[in-house]
This record gives C-alpha cells, structure tokens and sequence, in this order.
C-alpha cells in the first residue's frame, strides 16, 4: 500500500507539475515508448550480464514482496520467543534427550504445532534444529556453537543483499542508459538539421526525455525499491540473531525465562515486545 502510495506520489509530483507548469505532455507521450524500449532494453540486457543466475532467481522471488506488508511484526516474535522457551523449558525438565524427536521431526513435534506461524517456517525450524541438535549431541561448546551460527548468519546476510547489491547497481546505471538514449536522439536531430526548426525543436526535446527518464527511473522507481528490500533483508537477519541471542543463553545455564530475555534484547526497539507483554505470552501459551 505504501509502495503503490510513494510511486503515485513521486510520478504525479512529476509529471503533475511538468503539466501545471505548461509543459506540453505529448512530446514526452510520443517519446516515451521509443526512450523506454532502448533504456529498458539496454538496462535489463547488462542486468542479466552483471549478475549470476542465482541472484536473477533471488531478485525476481524477493521483488513480490515489496507490496507485502513487514510478517518481522511483535507478534510474530512473541510467537517465536514463546517457542524457544517452550522448547528450552522441556529440556530443563527433562533433559536434552527429551527433545530429539522434536528436533529430528519438527514437522510432528507436538511443540512446534502449537507456533503455526514461526513453526511452520521452514527457515526458522532449520535454523532452530540445527542448533538444538547440536546441543543434544554435546559435542560442542558455546564458543564453538556461536562462532558457527556468525558463519551461517552472514551467509545468509550475502544472499539475502545480493539481489539488494544488484538493483542498487542498475539504479547507478539507469542514468548513463538516459544519456545514450539522448545522445542516439541528438544523432538523429543532427541528420535532420535541413527540417524547420519546430520540427527540430520536437527532435530534440524527445531526445531530452531520454535523459530525464533515466535519472527518474533510477532515483524514483529503482533505489527506493533497492532500500525498501535491504530494510526487510535487515529485519531478517535480525529474527536468526534473536534465535541465536536465547539458545547461546541456554548453553551458558541461564533458566528459560531469562534466556529468551536475552533474545528479547536483540529485537529492534519498534518490534520487541515488553517484558511483561512476553511473560504474558508465554504464560498464556503453557
């Protein structure tokens, strides 16, 4: 909603003022579709060779999610919070062995299906797992368990700015494909010189919109889309830190109650619930 808001906002300002201000919108209608096809042509075409099939597959699956609203919301957290804790405190109770089939079955684990929203996804329950199965094996300490979750991380950091990297990178180019669009117009004007100069006049303003419609596509449509998606790349992260915050918190002895606290931490201040609000959660999941 927003997204469709801020576009609206940005081209009606545009184009609305051009208007009011006495320009004549049909030399840039006639334009448009000649300077699109050769700056959209030439841009999608070094797009594709600037990057690896991987990060195309990851920015055409990542785009949709523009027009979607943030899922990284309070309740979700508390929701995953309230996981955590469920699973740690069987563990406490019961001991680590007690929670291997949740770890190894996710998809039947009793606890697990009690979260519907963080317990059926799947890079939350693979992240979670992976880790809680390390613990029950005991082969690894703390230290050795933190430093491999920072691995995995920011792996998952470079995948997640790959597609963010890329469309920054076509917002940069945008303007110079504006320019050889112009150029190519001014060429074409200057083969014409003999024509009057009205004629010429609409030559080269047609050429100039090639120019305009560069930086426009690149500062108005582009690197916003860019920063819109590093922002929800962002508060990605930030739930596999949370995960990470509790379960080293865990390894190190600290009681449930107080290790979930410690991934509470971790949350950016407009999404992190309260104390209270997450002891009532948890206590109303029990």
């Amino acid at each position: 909603m927003f997204v469709i808001l801020g576009y609206l906002v940005t081209f009606g300002s545009v184009f609305g003022v051009f208007i009011a201000h006495g320009g004549n919108i049909k030399v840039v209608l006639e334009a448009l579709p000649f300077e699109m096809i050769t700056i959209g042509g030439a841009a999608a075409g070094a797009f594709v060779v600037n990057n690896q099939p991987k990060v195309l597959k990851a920015t055409m699956a990542m785009l949709p999610q523009v027009l979607k609203g943030n899922k990284y919301t309070k309740a979700r957290y508390m929701e995953l919070l309230a996981m955590l804790y469920e699973i740690l405190q069987k563990a406490r109770k019961e001991g680590l062995m007690a929670i291997e089939a949740d770890v190894e079955s996710p998809q039947d684990s009793e606890i697990f299906k009690k979260f519907p929203t963080v317990g059926t996804d799947h890079h939350v329950l693979e992240f979670t797992t992976d880790y809680l199965r390390m613990m029950v094996s005991g082969n690894l300490n703390a230290h050795e368990i933190e430093a491999l979750m920072d691995s995995e991380i920011d792996t998952h950091h470079q995948e997640a700015h790959a597609p963010v990297a890329a469309l920054t990178r076509l917002a940069g180019a945008l303007p110079a494909f504006g320019i050889v669009a112009a150029v190519l117009g001014v060429v074409n004007t200057m083969g014409s010189v003999g024509q009057p100069p009205a004629v010429l006049g609409g030559m080269i303003a047609s050429a100039l919109v090639g120019t305009f419609l560069g930086i426009l596509l690149a500062y108005g449509l582009v690197e916003p889309l860019a920063g819109l998606l590093e922002q929800k790349a962002e508060d990605a992260g930030k739930e596999f830190a949370c995960i990470k915050s509790t379960l080293l918190a865990s390894m190190q002895g600290y009681n449930p109650s107080t290790a979930i606290e410690f991934g509470r931490k971790v949350l950016f201040s407009g999404d992190r619930p309260s104390f209270s609000e997450l002891e009532s959660h948890v206590k109303g999941k029990k």
